[in-house]
């Protein structure tokens, strides 16, 4: 469930809706990230037919590894996942070390989702190239994972130098990275470097074209297809028969529907999502 924004931004808030979904059955809580959003930017957003981000342009979005920081303090076993993180903004070995430390702290929940970015105005205001963002994203993502696994690690690429530096701690196991994106780029990147793809929306005949893509370039990078994971959006959730609409993403080779919030008060929410448990995700395992 996406949950980092509205009235759960707050600590209050954010208590609320993480331990009600933790109780609910929810397996994930997801975040999403702007660090700045520069107003009247002219960038299409591209997950609204309108263009624009939900919400006004001042609504507080907090770093998401942070608000996680605190909700993993709050639960003990929901997952704490970004969907997505904008790496091509960040510093990789700074973001591999935050990573790795939320990871240790609340003994292995992280679920790292990134992607490239839309919104050319917040690169320009943050002084980062929009151009070449995706060849940025891959690099960092090989160099993260090189300081999560290797000793003392040697980086020399067009983004990134390093000489035998040592970045501790490194995960507890393996952080799961879930590569973001609704193209046939991200679905061929989430193939060639991705433990999950998130495509952020589409219809089943998009899904399933995408999925394949996807599975294309895993074959074609000697990868296992089958062990990447695919996340997609919540409109099942809002379906008539929610438990049909979840199996025919399954058929498709959807593992995970990732949900909005179903009420934003946060007095209310664990009412709401309780009943969402009891009738969607207790049957739908």
């Amino acid at each position: 469930m996406f949950a980092n924004t509205g009235p759960f931004a707050s600590a209050e808030g954010a208590t609320a809706v993480a331990r009600a979904a933790e109780d609910a059955g929810f397996e994930s809580i997801w975040t999403v990230e702007h660090v700045l959003v520069p107003k009247d930017y002219e960038s299409a957003y591209p997950y609204d037919k309108s263009g624009k981000m939900p919400g006004s342009d001042d609504a507080p979005i907090p770093d998401p590894l942070i608000w996680l920081t605190w909700v993993a303090a709050q639960t003990t076993t929901i997952k704490l996942a970004t969907g997505i993180l904008i790496l091509p903004q960040r510093n990789p070995a700074i973001t591999a070390k935050e990573v790795a430390t939320l990871d240790r702290l609340s003994g292995g929940r992280v679920i790292l989702g990134v992607g490239a970015g839309w919104l050319e105005e917040e690169f320009r205001a943050l002084d980062v190239p929009f151009e070449k963002r995706g060849k940025r994203l891959d690099d960092y993502i090989v160099a993260m994972r090189e300081l999560w696994t290797e000793d003392e690690v040697d980086h020399d690429s067009e983004f990134v130098q390093w000489s035998k530096v040592i970045s501790r701690p490194q995960p507890e196991a393996s952080v799961p990275i879930v590569i973001g994106g609704h193209t046939e780029v991200a679905a061929r990147r989430a193939g060639r470097l991705g433990d999950g793809f998130f495509p952020g929306r589409g219809s089943p005949s998009t899904l399933a074209s995408l999925i394949g893509v996807m599975r294309g370039a895993a074959d074609a990078a000697g990868r296992d297809a089958d062990a990447i994971e695919v996340t997609t959006g919540g409109a099942a959730a809002f379906a008539p028969d929610p438990l049909e609409a979840l199996a025919e993403l399954e058929a498709l080779g959807v593992h995970r529907v990732v949900i909005p919030p179903l009420s934003y008060d946060p007095a209310a929410i664990a009412d709401v999502l309780g009943t969402f448990g009891e009738n969607v995700i207790s049957k739908a395992r």
